[in-house]
């Protein structure tokens, strides 16, 4: 399994009148996320995009267990529990500096050859970087 935990303060054009997170920012949250954890294994969205192949979100699903607050620091984790060959699922926990769960969420991704214009499965360099953390030994 791959782990990766960002850090993010909440800015106050994500609140509402009463300083508690717009639920709508939370997906950028977990974007946010998701392309720094690709960014720490040495990939970026851009470069992939160059190669041809898009990742369209498919899936979203969240729960909001406790509201995130105005210059909040929030811990985002995220966890990619399966080698993304077909679809990149990710899951995710956001939590306060009180570590308090605040929201869980996943996201599945496909693979989408540009080019082609169809699904595709993932590139070559983007498994070679995540197959470590799915070896038996990891």
């Amino acid at each position: 399994m791959f782990i990766y935990t960002h850090f993010l303060r909440v800015r106050y054009a994500e609140t509402d009148q009463m300083g508690v997170v717009y639920h709508g920012n939370y997906i950028t949250y977990l974007e946010v996320a998701r392309a720094e954890a690709i960014r720490s294994l040495g990939i970026t969205y851009k470069e992939m995009e160059l190669g041809g192949v898009a990742m369209p979100v498919v899936d979203v699903n969240i729960q909001y267990l406790k509201p995130a607050h105005y210059d909040e620091e929030l811990r985002i984790v995220v966890y990619v529990k399966t080698l993304p060959e077909k679809k990149f699922c990710v899951d995710y926990e956001i939590f306060n500096a009180q570590d308090q769960k605040l929201t869980t969420a996943s996201v599945t991704l496909l693979y989408y050859d540009s080019g082609a214009k169809k699904v595709c499965r993932a590139p070559a360099f983007v498994l070679k970087a995540l197959e470590g953390f799915f070896s038996e030994n990891a």
